[in-house]
């Protein structure tokens, strides 16, 4: 803006203005005005999300997003929790044995059809001899 009107004023000084020199600094500023505000909004809408999504514990500590537990203290985080008693329904922890609520004891995790996990092992291995690679 001022480049514009120091532009403007010595146009004045020497009675030499050329309209189009004008009009082509006037446009690029224009221009910069409008990028400038995009990025405004386009600011805002950040930290409003941001402010938006940020939550904390009961604790105070910060909750990051996508986690099930307060990183700080360990409560259960949303509305229904992860790891509860099959009893009571009350937040337990991951590697709890016992209920704290109703004293139940608290089933080890599954694998996902139903069955406890269990160690695997190796029955056994055939010796490869390195001498032989194309058979």
């Amino acid at each position: 803006m001022r480049d514009l009107g120091g532009l403007a004023m010595e146009m004045y000084r020497r009675e030499q203005f050329r309209e189009d020199l004008l009009s082509e600094h006037a446009r690029d500023i224009a221009n910069l005005e409008t990028r400038l505000h995009e990025l405004d909004s386009m600011l805002a809408a950040a930290a409003a999300g941001r402010r938006a999504t940020a939550s904390r514990c009961e604790c105070g500590a910060p909750i990051i997003w996508g986690s099930h537990f307060c990183a700080n203290c360990g409560r259960p985080v949303g509305e229904q929790p992860v790891v509860s008693c099959t009893q009571c329904g009350h937040p337990l922890p991951a590697d709890a044995e016992f209920c704290p609520s109703c004293g139940k004891a608290a089933e080890p995790p599954a694998n996902g059809d139903g069955v406890a996990e269990t160690d695997a092992t190796v029955i056994g291995s055939e010796a490869v001899d390195p001498d032989r690679w194309e058979e």
